[in-house]
């Protein structure tokens, strides 16, 4: 299937490793040219290379810090100076701290917001003009499932991440008349170094061992086993495809069946 990605443009934030990256890799491989960030240079600059040595497809490092407006609207112009265009816009970022409610305190809220909320919302405002200019546009949140079914340990994310549904579904809304959808995908526990995180995470506020974490995580995906990050590449790809441009406001869980929910 010919997903009509060659020599479109896109930008995915966070993108040095996991899920960033595979994101960045498969749109590569579907030809479509790539701008990647993340904060550290060494790191960013080795991904493009992995990605422009598997693909052949150019590939633009970023060091980009999304907590910071200025360093998105860098990383959005530096895009569209490189490449002459913007058409896909992948919104990524570390997730942050796990921790119970009572381990909060307002810095750590505000934190988050900045993280997971503020850094989506400053990327989407800053990226939107160009695709609305060429009336075609894609736009792809990498959430979590925790915002179909709330993850035990990390309340920051189970209350922020939903508010970018919100956006989403809103702004689908909006911006469909010029050729612009806007989707979520919602991964579920994927091998990366973040669910590694969580993982010890959980081991030490239960006072057990990791594999007792993990094996009561595996108990409760149906197909038996974590996600390999290359799986919720190929839906973010999908997504950005010409073949789905009837698909818009959706938010898409990729878990193995964890989330019980009917929707």
């Amino acid at each position: 299937m010919d997903l009509g990605l060659n020599g479109k443009v896109a930008v995915v934030t966070a993108a040095s490793r996991g899920l960033g990256f595979a994101a960045a890799m498969e749109l590569a491989r579907e030809g479509a040219n790539i701008a990647i960030c993340s904060r550290e240079k060494s790191s960013i600059e080795k991904a493009a290379a992995e990605i422009e040595k598997a693909t052949g497809v150019s590939t633009l490092p970023v060091v980009t810090d999304v907590k910071h407006e200025n360093e998105i609207s860098s990383l959005i112009s530096a895009t569209v100076q490189h490449f002459g265009q913007l058409d896909i816009l992948v919104t990524n970022a570390g997730g942050p701290p796990a921790g119970y409610f009572d381990d909060i305190d307002d810095t750590g809220w505000l934190a988050g917001f900045e993280l997971t909320m503020l850094s989506a919302t400053r990327l989407i405002r800053a990226a939107l003009p160009h695709m609305k200019r060429q009336q075609w546009g894609r736009v792809v949140n990498i959430l979590s499932i925790s915002v179909k079914q709330p993850i035990a340990g990390l309340m920051i994310s189970n209350a922020l991440r939903p508010a970018l549904v919100g956006l989403a579904k809103s702004l689908a809304d909006e911006v469909a008349e010029q050729g612009i959808t806007v989707n979520n995908v919602c991964p579920g526990w994927t091998k990366t170094e973040r669910i590694t995180e969580i993982i010890n995470a959980r081991a030490q506020a239960h006072n057990c061992t990791t594999e007792d974490v993990l094996d009561d995580i595996l108990k409760n995906i149906p197909v038996g086993r974590m996600g390999l990050p290359a799986e919720l590449a190929s839906v973010i790809t999908f997504l950005c495809s010409n073949q789905a441009a009837f698909m818009t406001g959706a938010t898409i869980p990729v878990d193995g069946g964890a989330n019980r929910g009917l929707m």
